[in-house]
């Protein structure tokens, strides 16, 4: 579950190992991209960390950050 904590949204991800973690954070860059907004993202092992903020309105979490936690919820 995403929680909205210093003007970013976080949320952490857990995998079975490395490799299917990282096939996931490829997946996140790809739809990221696309939508031109990019996360923080960090990877340690089999599990993946995010902190979404729009830098654009001065590092406050804005319905860019909503939208892409909901394209991340899909891909996981």
């Amino acid at each position: 579950m995403w929680k909205e904590e210093d003007n970013k949204l976080k949320r952490t991800f857990e995998f079975k190992d490395f490799v299917e973690a990282f096939g996931f954070m490829s997946k996140v860059a790809i739809v990221a991209e696309k939508s031109n907004h990019h996360p923080h993202m960090s990877n340690v092992y089999n599990t993946v960390s995010f902190e979404l903020s729009t830098h654009d309105a001065g590092d406050k979490v804005t319905d860019k950050d909503h939208k892409l936690a909901e394209e991340i919820d899909k891909l996981a």
